[in-house]
């Protein structure tokens, strides 16, 4: 059985009602349970959520909601794994039998694919990992950081690259925030999303943008209605 288990809780700070604010035209959190309807891969999709107002959105889009989230999993100290820890108990605790892999996909991923979907699950498969999930690489340079010192003044992070020409440097890839593929087995027994043997899925870094904030809101919402406008959204799938 392989499983999607969707992360929305209701007490977003920085951005109220962030799950379901409607994004480009429709509720936020249902891009990814589109995402993952369409990508025909999975046996139940889950959304596990404190929120009602977040349950019967989910509901209407064609999720499941079986449990509300417990309190104690729904503050900022939470992690991902707790929450899909959870999941997953509840689902082997009411005879729902075991998920053989599981796909944490985040609510906020509005430029998630059904085919990076199927694209993850066959790494996983033809890797062996316990985890497989998306990255993209920074824009510049990350030995080229730099910080600002108590006194005001500029200083390099890592002053021993500041002559390092760009070209000898290598890519350096961070999070792209949108699902994590689990070897449920393994996961259980590690507890972490993070593997050892974790392999990437890279995505292009037009296609990721981190929502967090107000002004991150804007970018995402207009780099997504301009790449639609253009036709780009698929681009990368031809």
């Amino acid at each position: 059985m392989k499983v999607a288990i969707i992360p929305a809780r209701g007490g977003s700070k920085r951005i109220p009602g962030k799950n379901i604010k409607p994004f480009a035209g429709k509720p936020m959190i249902v891009y990814s349970i589109e995402a993952a309807l369409q990508s025909r891969l999975f046996d139940r999709i889950i959304v596990s959520t404190d929120s009602e107002q977040i349950a019967a959105v989910a509901r209407q889009v064609g999720a499941e909601t079986p449990f509300v989230r417990p309190v104690e999993l729904a503050d900022d100290f939470t992690t991902t794994a707790d929450v899909i820890l959870h999941a997953l108990e509840w689902l082997g605790e009411h005879g729902a039998g075991e998920a053989d892999h599981t796909c944490c996909l985040y609510a906020t991923a509005p430029f998630v694919h059904p085919s990076f979907l199927r694209q993850g699950f066959d790494l996983l498969l033809q890797s062996g990992a316990a985890s497989v999930f998306t990255v993209t690489s920074y824009q510049a340079p990350i030995h080229r950081a730099l910080k600002i010192e108590e006194d005001g003044h500029l200083a390099m992070v890592w002053p021993e690259y500041e002559l390092t020409r760009s070209q000898d440097l290598p890519e350096c890839y961070h999070d792209a925030g949108q699902f994590y593929w689990l070897d449920t087995r393994r996961f259980f027994a590690d507890k972490k999303i993070y593997s050892h043997d974790a392999r990437p899925l890279i995505l292009p870094r037009y296609l990721v943008q981190d929502i967090d904030t107000p002004e991150d809101w804007l970018m995402a919402e207009a780099m997504y209605m301009a790449l639609r406008a253009l036709g780009k959204l698929d681009h990368h799938l031809k």
